[in-house]
Formats: C-alpha cells, structure tokens, sequence
C-alpha cells in the first residue's frame, strides 16, 4: 500500500468549486494555480501555506485527470448541472477518495465508527490510523486537516467538547441518481478488492455520509460496471476503467 499521506491543509467547499469551475473551462494547470492564489489568500496567509494548500487542491481536481481521465470527465459533465453545495460536496468528496489514500483511511474509520456511535474523538481516529499507517510524523497533522476539511463539508460537526465531532451518517442525498451512480465509481476505483457485493458496496463505511436509494437495476446497463450474479444470490460489482 502507498504509504504517502500528502493531505496536508483543510481544504473548503468553495476552493473546490473554484478548481472543477476552472478545469471546465479548460484552464491551463499553471493558470489554475494563479486563479487559486487569489481565490485562497483571504483565508491563507503566507506563500508557503498557500502552495501548500494549491498543491492539495490540484491534486483532487487537477491531477486526477490523468489517474482517473473517465470519472474526471464524468464529473465535469455533471458539475455544471448541480445547484446546491450539498450535490456538488459529492463530487469533491469522490474526487478525494481517489486521489489521497489517507482520505480513504479516515473516512473507513469513521463510517466505521459511525455505525455503532454518533460522535468521535480526534484520539480514536489517530489511533486506528496509527495502527494502519505506522507512527509517521505527518500523520496526526494530516489526520487534524482531514477533520477540519470534513467539518467544512457538513460531513462532521464540532460539539461543545471540542474533542468530539458529531459523524453525520447517512446524511446527504442526491438530487439526481448520476451522483450516487458516479460515487459508486469512485468507491469500486479506491478499494483494494476487484468486486465487491452490492449490498456491501453501498454500504462501505468510507461512504458513510451519503444515502443510495439506488439498486442494482441501476447499473446494469452502465458501462462503468459488469455486475455478476453469484451462487449465493448476490450480485458482485466490477468495476470497468
């Protein structure tokens, strides 16, 4: 497993709309980084931060182009079309699924934890992750930007104890089934397994914060997945890149 962690800065909403806005305009990479100057300097101070800071985000909604050009397409043609911050949250979210393994690890933990409890501790979470990753020295602040960046998102909510965040699970649902179909997408790119069943495909804790009204009738005809009917019953989701 690559053990790099990179997501280094709390990322906003509004920065990744600003970055998928300019890639649907077909923005050159070194003008992306420009325009992201100045959408980021009233809250970034410094020009170390703020590279920083450029660096994740073009890594989610810039880079990805060349690691996963279908679904980096995909969620171009459906970002326009989105109204509310909550649908668009959707395609930041699956975007860094992709992108930042680490992403992936602390949401599994706290989709994990989610299915038993409704609030968490920074503390839980390092542990967990320490035990995956190993102690590195840029885990815990990697870990902290992660939970700020979600508590951005709606994803997680601070409580009076500011050692505990409220996991919002199951709590967003899409205004078109695209969304939830794309997201399934990004989740079969970024999980170590070929397939995985169905059931247990919309029910990945690292998905937790979204609701799939969907079935399987849904992707049968996608040619983003081949979907085989097993002898115990179930249906086995691969997907096709």
């Amino acid at each position: 497993m690559d053990k790099g962690i990179g997501f280094s800065r709390t990322i906003t909403l509004d920065w990744l709309d600003v970055a998928a806005s300019l890639c649907l305009e077909q923005i050159e990479p070194a003008e992306i980084r420009v325009r992201l100057v100045d959408a980021i300097s009233e809250n970034v101070k410094g020009e170390d931060a703020q590279r920083k800071t450029i660096d994740v985000i073009m890594a989610i909604w810039v880079k990805a182009e060349k690691q996963t050009p279908q679904l980096w397409r995909q969620a171009l043609e459906i970002f326009p079309t989105l109204s509310s911050s909550q649908d668009r949250m959707w395609l930041h979210y699956g975007m860094t699924l992709i992108c930042y393994p680490i992403f992936r690890s602390c949401t599994t933990v706290l989709g994990q934890i989610g299915r038993s409890k409704d609030t968490v501790t920074r503390k839980e979470i390092k542990e967990r992750i320490a035990g995956e990753y190993g102690h590195l020295g840029s885990l815990d602040r990697s870990v902290e930007r992660i939970i700020a960046s979600l508590t951005n998102w709606g994803i997680l909510e601070i409580t009076d104890s500011i050692k505990h965040a409220r996991i919002h699970y199951r709590s967003f649902g899409a205004s078109v089934l695209e969304l939830e179909v794309w997201q399934l997408a990004c989740a079969l790119h970024a999980h170590p397994s070929n397939g995985i069943p169905f059931d247990d495909l919309v029910r990945l804790p690292e998905l937790f914060p979204f609701r799939f009204k969907m079935g399987i009738d849904s992707l049968q005809h996608d040619q983003r997945f081949e979907i085989y009917r097993q002898g115990g019953g179930y249906d086995l989701v691969k997907g096709l890149w």
